[in-house]
């Protein structure tokens, strides 16, 4: 059966009464600027006038591209295995982060290109050892498709029955910014060299051979349109995983923090899938990876943060997520002007 999941909407009906208990603050009107809004968004995600941060997660999902062979990438392939080393030796930065913040780390080998059954903390769910050359073929079958989605979304669902109500996914994966810049592409229809960045540090000459390559890739691929299809053809194992864990998130009732570009490119197939899931989000920075900003704007998205970050594994997230506790801290902790007994505006 085909991967689906049911989104309910948003509770509108809460939000006047949300925003009240916001204005009630001892504080003028709006003086929390973007906190404010961020409160709001998490009580309505929550459907609550209280809402709870619980057991915090971001989900790492590491794969290989086929497509890396074409030279699209300043970086070698084994590179992805090495950085799945580094994370489960918790010497990435995105374990000081998650760290930091108290927030649970899972790695997920989504298809390496290696043999990584040494690392029993992994979490092994291998569509297969990378996907194929898009250049030359789709980048995976429809059934490794769908496979991936509903892996991204069986785990999804385990964090969610151990307590988890707030997620995150970050990527590995060498070549993955080239899959992001087509599947954004595709979409959203914007000029390729507006999708595309120099990745993991490509000069002026390999930016411009990438960006021919990625525009043969697309000419391969013409007849891929529907979102599915763009992801089957043109996408990554760890990009469907993603797909399918927004999806199941949303369907949850999870408040979701998006960090970077191809967790955005991710997230924008699902929004093809089913819109709804765009309502769960929110958009932890402003990756500094050429695209991404396009991307948000195309979303309609506000991110939290730009520090000129453009690292993935879920760094933004971790980043952002101090200030998603502070924005609920103040709904529930402050003191209105009622029980201060301070007086409000005449």
């Amino acid at each position: 059966m085909p991967f689906a999941v049911n989104i309910a909407p948003l509770n509108q009906q809460l939000k006047a009464a949300l925003q009240e208990k916001i204005d009630q603050k001892t504080k003028p009107l709006g003086a929390l600027g973007q906190l404010e809004q961020l409160a709001l968004k998490i009580g309505l995600i929550q459907n609550s006038l209280s809402p709870q941060l619980k057991q915090p997660c971001i989900i790492v999902f590491a794969a290989d591209h086929g497509l890396t062979a074409a030279g699209v990438s300043a970086f070698p392939q084994a590179v992805t295995a090495q950085m799945v080393g580094n994370f489960l030796a918790g010497g990435a930065a995105i374990n000081v982060f998650a760290k930091q913040h108290g927030i649970e780390l899972l790695i997920v080998d989504a298809g390496v290109n290696a043999d990584l059954s040494a690392y029993p903390q992994l979490i092994h769910a291998k569509i297969a050892h990378g996907t194929a050359n898009s250049l030359n073929q789709p980048a995976m079958s429809a059934a490794q498709c769908q496979q991936a989605l509903q892996t991204g979304a069986d785990l999804v669902n385990r964090q969610w029955q151990a307590g988890c109500n707030c997620i995150g996914f970050g990527e590995m994966g060498i070549g993955n910014t080239a899959a992001a810049a087509l599947i954004m592409q595709r979409l959203t229809r914007l000029p390729l060299s507006q999708c595309t960045g120099r990745g993991t540090g490509l000069n002026d000459s390999q930016l411009a051979q990438k960006i021919a390559t990625l525009q043969q890739v697309l000419d391969r691929h013409a007849h891929a349109t529907d979102a599915l299809t763009v992801l089957q053809h043109l996408g990554g194992f760890e990009i469907a995983m993603m797909t399918g864990a927004y999806l199941q998130a949303a369907a949850n009732g999870m408040t979701i923090l998006v960090d970077g570009f191809i967790t955005c490119a991710a997230l924008l197939i699902a929004a093809h899938l089913n819109p709804a899931v765009l309502d769960y989000c929110i958009y932890s920075h402003v990756s500094q990876e050429q695209g991404h900003q396009a991307l948000l704007q195309h979303l309609n998205a506000q991110a939290l943060l730009n520090l000129n970050m453009r690292l993935g594994e879920g760094s933004g997230i971790a980043v952002a997520y101090p200030l998603l506790q502070s924005a609920v801290a103040f709904l529930n902790d402050m003191a209105s002007f009622a029980e201060a007994g301070v007086a409000g505006k005449a």
